[in-house]
Order: C-alpha cells, then structure tokens, then sequence
C-alpha cells in the first residue's frame, strides 16, 4: 500500500469529474454526487486510523468541490480560471459578489487587456525569398535546332532573386509602425527599396497611413493612404509623390454574399494600374470555387480555379487554374500539404502559350515564404510536363519517408518526454490518492455486487483503463493499463452505470497512467446473467447499458 496522504498531497484539477457531473449540472445532480461520495470516504465509517485519516482527506477534497460548483459566483470563476482563480492570494481576480455574467465580462475585459500587451511586444515579422532557376538547358538541348549543344552536364544557373522583409513595431493600441525592404537582382542587375510606414486606426471601419521610402529605382516618396469601409463595400484612396511625379489612387470593391457559402465582388481601380474585376467565389468546407473576369491596363484576362479540400489532419489541397488574356493562355495544377505544425510544401506546374513549362516549389514556415520558380522549357514538350508533374511528387513521397516523418515522431516522443518529467511527481500523488480512494471502496463494492446480483443486474467482471497496444508491440507498452473494475462498481447505481464527457482520470479511484497519449477505457460487464464488452474514448460519455 502506497504511503498514507496528507490533505495537501491531494491534487484533482477537475472538480466535475471527481464527483462524475455533467459541466452543465444541476444543483440536485451535484447534491446527489455529492452525498453518494460523503457516504464512501466519511471517516466515521471508519475504524482502523489509517483508513480513517485517509477517507478524511478524500472526504476533505470531496467537499471542497461541492462547495466551489454549488455557489454560483464560485462556479464561475472556476469555469473561468480554474482552481487558481479561488486562490485570492497573490491573485486577485474580481469581486466575489459579482454575478455570473458579470464575472464573465470581467474576464472578457482582462483578456482584451494581455493581448493589448501583447501587441506592444509583438514585431509580426514577414519575409520572402525568391529564386529564379533556369533550366531550359535540360530539355531543349535535346531539340534538333539546339545548335550549340555541348557535352557534359546542362547548364543550369539562377537568373533572379527577390528578398523581402518586413517588421511591425506597435506604438499604441491604434498606432503601428511598419519596417519593410526588399532587394533584387535579374540576369546581373538589380535594385532595393526601404519604406517606413505609420499606420493609425481611426475606428472599426477605416485607418490611414503615410508611407515614406527611398530606392535605387524610384528615389525619395513619399504616400499617403486612406481606407474605409463602407455598407456594402470598401474604399481606399491613395496619394504618392516620388521622382516621377504625383500619382494619385483609388480602389473600391464592392461586395455581396450571394448565398451562405458564396461572394461576389466588384472591383475597380484607377490609377497607377487602372483596372475593373469581377469575381465570384464559393467556401465551403471541401473546395474553393473561383472565376473572374478583369478588363484593364497592362492586364485583361479571365480566370476560373478550383481547390479541392481533403478532409486529413495534414490539411490537402489539390488545385487547378485556367488563365487567358493578351498575354496568353496558362494551365496551371498543383498540390499543398502540411509538413509540420507550423510548414506548408506546395508545388504547381504551370503550361502555357507563350511562356512554356514551369515547376514552382513553395515553402511556408511561420511567417516566412520561400519560393522556387524553375524554367523548364520555352515550348510545350510532354516530356517537361511529365517530369515536372512526376519529380516533385516522388521527391516529395521519398523525404516525407526518410526524414519528415522520423523528424516528426521523434518531436512528438521528445514532447511527450518532458511533458512525462513535469507531471512525475503530480501523477505519483494522484496515483497514490487513487490507490487510497480504491481501499475505502471495497465494503462498499461488496454491498453493491450482492444487490446487484440478487436482481441479476450490472456486475462489472473486469475494466482497465489507459493505452490499449496491440499484441506485437514491445511488452513495456502493455503496462500503460490501469485495472479501474472496483472504482467502477462503486459507480454503480440501480444497474446503472452513467459516467460524464469529462476525462475519466478525474474519477474517484482513476489517475493518468499514460501522461500525453491517447486513452481508453474497456469494460468487460455482466447484465441480465449475460456477458458484454465494450470500448470507450477517454472523453467520451459512456452508459451501460445503453438503453
């Protein structure tokens, strides 16, 4: 038998879980908890002094959490905050004879308040890197009016780069300051520009921002920026002076939900780039719908693109775009999935006239966006296409087994490590607690199994909770299984066995053998002189029997 307890070494996080209550219980429902458990760990049920101290302090736990979830005002502060919350020490939280919904719009009001300041220290940091790669030479040097093909290797080579960064540095709740720059270089030449921008929110629905900026390629401007959103649409006027003049700007669009998963917008634009767009585009939960037609200078084109959403935890996409105007005709197709919590990998194949085959690879990690633009070839070869739509792919399937998913398992072990370290020494308390709460049962489990089986009832033969593995894994993983069959028989009530959505490691005589990973609970019950099993998710609510 573990060491005998002491009232601070108790710790349950969950009070509806201990007393085994819906979150949304009554005051009859936790009455009726509340004394079921009084009449199991009273210490004058008691005579032995180690089983009495013992039952004492479980009984002391017991009535701490009837009495937090039975006063309103105290209820719903621990729904808010936990168990902290009632800890008026060191913490002051809000008036206790405030009123659950004032309570509520306290702690709203606090919560908008970290993330004020937040903001103050947050810089919001964006980048991205572009690398353009010609490689023509692997294709066309096989074409019968390639002239100068030479042996050997083709001549592959990087043709442009783009790098741009930008930091946000919040000046006030309204005020932002706005640091960006970008360098680039195409076939030898380059440039790069620097701007500062301050931005002010003047209400919800409109901000300003003067823009100031220098470079090898505009010189000194200086802008200005005003944006509002109006009914049933938003405009944005904008105003520049630099080395080549004034020029003034103004964009509106228009938009309308056309139904529950479906806009349509309105775009038009004068200025710098005048144009006029319109779009429809359709949300739902497995696909992205869009076709837009736009008429402007330089630019006039339609377009339709589809995305295709798999409903997996690693969020695949599968896409497809048609593109025609004066510049051409582009196909383009494509696939996105996420490689890690905080990586997206993409790649799209794009054909068309005039501009041939091109491979773009893509990689989102945080904030930052790396891109690869890769030529393939000026004309429309199959072979550029097939390779283009069938090396990625394999490349793709070939790292994601060698060294994401081991890179991933190996993160998630690591996690699960410490999370195991800091949660030894609490887990051996409740463990410990459990193993006391499981002895003051047993005179209880046998008054409850003769009823039960004088009216042929709910006798539960055997039930284990944890981590079920299957019979070829390592043996240490089958110790993740606790035996739960007499504190859940104690549950037991007029041949039922009702057990709320709360994780079952809060019920009495329960703790979490397996720190971090998936759990279940397995029941092997008798009812009506017949046999059952059944299998339950750790949240799940369970009944038995169902009807």
């Amino acid at each position: 038998m573990a060491s005998a307890l002491d009232d601070d070494e108790i710790c349950n996080d969950d009070y509806y879980s201990l007393l085994n209550v819906r979150r949304e219980a009554t005051q009859e429902e936790l009455k009726a908890a509340y004394r079921r458990l009084c009449m199991l760990y009273h210490p004058d049920k008691h005579r032995d002094p180690e089983l009495k101290r013992q039952a004492e302090a479980l009984f002391n736990l017991v009535h701490e959490a009837y009495e937090v979830l039975s006063e309103p005002q105290a209820r719903a502060i621990y729904d808010i905050y936990g168990k902290r919350g009632l800890d008026v020490d060191g913490w002051e939280v809000v008036e206790r004879k405030r009123s659950p919904a004032e309570i509520r719009e306290e702690y709203e009001r606090l919560q908008r308040e970290r993330e004020d300041r937040r903001l103050q220290q947050r810089t919001n940091p964006k980048g991205t890197i572009s690398v353009g790669i010609d490689a023509t030479d692997l294709f066309d040097r096989y074409e019968e009016d390639y002239e100068d093909m030479v042996g050997g290797m083709p001549h592959i080579e990087i043709n442009r780069m783009h790098i741009s960064q930008s930091i946000e540095a919040p000046l006030t709740t309204k005020d932002t300051a706005v640091l960006s720059g970008s360098l680039s270089t195409h076939n030898g030449t380059g440039g790069g520009t620097i701007n500062l921008a301050l931005r002010r929110v003047t209400s919800t629905k409109g901000w300003g921002e003067v823009e100031l900026g220098a470079g090898d390629t505009h010189g000194p401007l200086l802008g200005m920026k005003i944006f509002r959103n109006l009914t049933f649409a938003t405009a944005q006027c904008g105003l520049q002076f630099s080395s080549r003049g004034v020029r003034p700007g103004v964009t509106t669009v228009l938009a309308r939900h056309l139904d529950k998963n479906t806009m349509g917008y309105l775009q038009w634009r004068w200025g710098i780039q005048s144009s006029m767009n319109t779009s429809v585009v359709r949300d739902t939960k497995s696909s992205h719908f869009t076709i837009a037609v736009q008429l402007g200078i330089p630019h006039t084109f339609m377009m339709m693109s589809y995305q295709y959403k798999f409903q997996d935890e690693d969020q695949t996409k599968i896409k497809g775009s048609v593109k025609s105007g004066f510049f051409g005709t582009v196909v383009e197709y494509g696939a996105e999935r996420k490689i890690s919590r905080h990586s997206v990998v993409g790649a799209t194949v794009s054909v068309g006239v005039p501009q041939g085959v091109s491979l773009k690879i893509k990689l989102n990690r945080a904030s930052q966006t790396y891109f690869f633009p890769i030529h393939l070839t000026d004309q429309l070869l199959p072979s550029a296409v097939f390779y283009a739509t069938v090396g990625p792919l394999v490349f793709y399937l070939a790292i994601q087994q060698l060294v994401i998913r081991p890179y991933v398992r190996a993160q998630k072990e690591q996690e699960l490590e410490k999370q195991r370290e800091s949660s030894a020494s609490n887990i051996a308390k409740k463990k410990q607690e459990a193993e006391a709460a499981v002895l003051l049962m047993q005179e209880s489990v046998r008054r409850i199994i003769e009823a039960e089986e004088s009216r042929m009832g709910l006798i539960i033969l055997n039930a284990w909770y944890g981590k079920f593995v299957t019979d070829n894994s390592r043996k240490h993983e089958r110790a993740k299984v606790i035996d739960v069959t007499v504190p859940l028989q104690c549950l037991v009530k007029d041949s039922k066995l009702i057990l709320t959505e709360a994780s079952k490691s809060g019920l009495p005589g329960f703790y979490d053998p397996c720190v971090g990973e998936e759990k279940s609970l397995k029941v092997l019950y008798q009812f009506r002189g017949v046999m059952h099993q059944v299998l339950s998710g750790d949240t799940e609510p369970l009944r038995i029997p169902k009807q």
